[in-house]
């Protein structure tokens, strides 16, 4: 690999650490994030074109704020906004000059506890406003905080890239015709929003266990950012189960992040994991977590139904002990609630181990005719997966080639060829 093509790709790793706190903080500087996200993204490419001749800075986050910053600030010099308003941001003109002192307003803020103090968080609560639809909120707030490229964000929806590319654009351009303030709501319009952004978290969580494209299984900075803002949340609304729900669903799944990946950085399904690499600390989280959501009644809710679902692996000290026929009862328990091709595959999993690979293959079947699945390449790997259970190793290998070539994900990718050229072997 070239000297420039290995910073690129450095590049390309800060910014997804990075992004969401350079849009945040630009945002605050010109309270609009479609020219955040701009102006970010002019830091971005200024980066492209200056670290491979002048080498990556001692600390990238930094330098991408700094400019981004800078480019904001340019932005308003540029519009001579009136003198009032650049006032306003003095603080963040203060920040750029060499050992300014600190602004006695920011300790205040961070103080006050109801205001959260947190511009990440201010981001999404901005993305997520009631005046754009709950699919273009997830998808301009995973845009935002997740560092996603579109055609990672249609992955996730198993939508068109064209569509999600147009709902980003129109997502920014109606937030800044009606003028949508950078803040947390208050408490009396919170609970309308909050369905919406634990979905964003979610789905951030997610990219973060298994990503979608690239070179990496895991990319832990992004569970880690979703569990941070899943703690944050839990202190604004402590009575809300789902919130709790949530964090107890990351933390559980979480925990097995260091079993997932072998010392060669390739995939380990959940059913040949080293358990014992397991995080206890995460795993007793989960479980309080998920005792806190019980306590407020929220177990016919998907985010603790689907943390009851995690519980159940991580109290199994064996996967053989693994309790499926309840595993699938919880499943189905879910599919009633929150129906979608994604949970019925994974009850499929779920009977397939519980009453036998045939029932689960019944479920399958009529899952491969659901268009949403059909370029998902994990309905072919369980489809393959039973498959060979059964004994149809070729058919199995055919399943699991498809499913090699519809993923993005190198480990991902070479797992699934792995799979099917062992059955290969076993068939000549």
């Amino acid at each position: 690999m070239s000297a420039t093509a290995a910073t690129h790709r450095a590049i390309e790793a800060v910014w997804r650490i990075e992004c969401a706190k350079v849009i945040a903080h630009v945002t605050r500087i010109v309270r609009d994030v479609g020219v955040a996200e701009d102006l970010a993204q002019d830091a971005l490419v200024t980066a492209f074109e200056r670290w491979p001749r002048d080498g990556v800075p001692d600390n990238p986050g930094a330098w991408l704020m700094t400019t981004a910053k800078n480019r904001a600030l340019d932005r308003l010099r540029r519009e001579a906004l009136h003198a009032r308003k650049l006032d306003a941001f003095g603080q963040d003109i203060d920040a750029l000059k060499p050992n300014a002192p600190p602004d006695p307003a920011d300790a205040l803020d961070a103080a006050r506890a109801d205001d959260v103090g947190d511009d990440m968080l201010r981001l999404i609560f901005t993305a997520c406003h009631p005046v754009l639809s709950t699919d273009a909120r997830v998808a301009l707030t995973l845009r935002m905080l997740g560092g996603l490229t579109t055609d990672e964000i249609a992955r996730a929806f198993l939508q068109p890239e064209s569509t999600v590319a147009q709902r980003i654009v129109r997502a920014k351009r109606t937030l800044t015709q009606a003028k949508v303030p950078f803040e947390v709501p208050q408490a009396d319009a919170r609970a309308e929003r909050l369905a919406s952004v634990l979905e964003v978290i979610y789905l951030i969580f997610n990219e973060g266990y298994a990503a979608t494209a690239g070179d990496h299984w895991l990319r832990p900075a992004l569970c880690d950012e979703a569990l941070r803002l899943a703690g944050v949340l839990s202190t604004l609304a402590p009575e809300e189960s789902e919130v709790h729900g949530l964090t107890a669903l990351m933390a559980l799944q979480a925990s097995r992040a260091a079993a997932r990946i072998d010392t060669l950085g390739r995939p380990v399904l959940l059913m040949d994991q080293d358990r014992s690499r397991w995080d206890r600390l995460l795993i007793r989280r989960g479980l309080v977590a998920l005792d806190r959501a019980r306590a407020l009644g929220g177990m016919q809710q998907p985010y603790a139904l689907q943390a009851a679902l995690a519980a159940c692996h991580a109290q199994a000290a064996t996967a053989a002990a693994t309790d499926w026929t309840h595993i699938a009862d919880l499943y189905g328990q879910l599919a009633a609630i929150a129906p979608s091709p994604i949970v019925e595959l994974n009850r499929a999993v779920a009977v397939g181990m519980a009453d036998g690979p045939e029932a689960g293959l019944a479920i399958v079947d009529v899952l491969r005719d659901d268009p949403a699945l059909a370029q998902y390449p994990w309905l072919f790997s369980v489809h393959g997966d039973l498959l060979e259970k059964l004994g149809q190793r070729e058919q199995a290998r055919a399943a699991f080639e498809a499913a090699a070539a519809l993923t993005r994900n190198a480990p991902e990718r070479a797992l699934l060829l792995a799979r099917a050229h062992t059955l290969s072997i076993a068939s000549s």
